[in-house]
């Protein structure tokens, strides 16, 4: 049995005895994907619950779109949108861990307070280095992501020309940061940023040598997020989002088999079934390594 963990705020979740599914639901207008179909509470609390029926094992509720274009919102409208789903989320009977998808220090302190048990910072501590005071604070989850550029350049960096090392580097600068800060180490985990300041061949390529890239991060969870992104279209001549529903789930079986231990999908059912598969044969294949 596997007895590591991720260790948030209020809950502790193991880490390699399944992979874990990341339920997504931004309550914003733009977001590539689901832009303006969860604004409103009601219709964002009945999406969570549904995720949770689904099967979901921790929801990232997100203010901002970070998709390519995206504009920039204040603390204030952020915190507008994602305040009271999560309030109302940490008080229902059925409680998951929330995570908050945020870089700025203040939504991830009014977060925190509200019940969130995890941020999701895309940055990887590089815009707000003072988000992990509250995280430390609070004792809560801390996912670091490897990106590249500014808010504004974050889908137009240079591509790097060795991807697993600028991950890597990236992950050893955040996992400091935090550290430095009083973040639990066992509270940390690593994201290597699908989409974010890569080209199309290195995105696969993240995935394809993902095992190679944990080795040296053997202790944290890595989780990863593909779920209906571009590459994926580009693969599939071009589907928009709304079809891209089969290449998702191919590719977090492909991480999954190469040492993801959580994913961040929006079709939290098909994730679960999916995964259900791949970690009944990683189960036969690790038993056969014992022998």
């Amino acid at each position: 049995m596997n007895e590591r963990v991720w260790k948030l705020a209020r809950h502790t979740l193991p880490i390699g005895e399944r992979t874990l599914v990341m339920g997504i639901l931004n309550v914003t207008p733009d977001s590539f994907s689901d832009g303006g179909q969860f604004l409103s509470i009601e219709k964002a609390l009945a999406r969570a619950e549904e995720m949770i029926d689904e099967g979901a094992d921790i929801l990232d509720i997100g203010g901002e779109s970070t998709r390519p274009g995206a504009s920039a919102v204040s603390v204030e409208e952020e915190l507008r949108r994602v305040a009271p789903v999560i309030e109302h989320l940490a008080k229902s009977a059925t409680k998951i861990p929330i995570s908050i998808d945020t870089t700025k220090a203040e939504v991830a302190r009014r977060a925190l307070d509200a019940g969130a048990d995890v941020v999701n910072d895309i940055s990887g501590l590089r815009f707000a280095p003072d988000l992990a005071d509250y995280v430390a604070t609070h004792k809560a989850g801390l996912i670091l992501m490897h990106s590249l550029g500014t808010q504004a350049t974050l889908h137009r960096a240079p591509h790097v020309a060795d991807i697993l090392v600028s991950v890597a580097e990236d992950w050893r600068r955040g996992i400091r940061e935090a550290e430095e800060r009083g973040v639990r180490r066992q509270s940390i985990a690593l994201d290597p940023g699908i989409g974010f300041g890569k080209s199309f061949e290195q995105n696969l390529e993240l995935i394809a040598k993902l095992d190679a890239l944990r080795k040296d991060f053997a202790e944290f969870p890595v989780l990863i997020g593909t779920s209906r992104k571009s590459f994926i279209g580009r693969l599939l001549n071009d589907a928009p989002s709304s079809e891209r529903l089969h290449g998702t789930m191919a590719s977090i079986a492909a991480a999954a088999l190469k040492g993801a231990h959580v994913v961040r999908v929006h079709d939290v059912r098909a994730a679960q079934e999916t995964l259900r598969i791949i970690d009944a044969i990683k189960s036969v294949t690790s038993a056969a390594a014992l022998v």
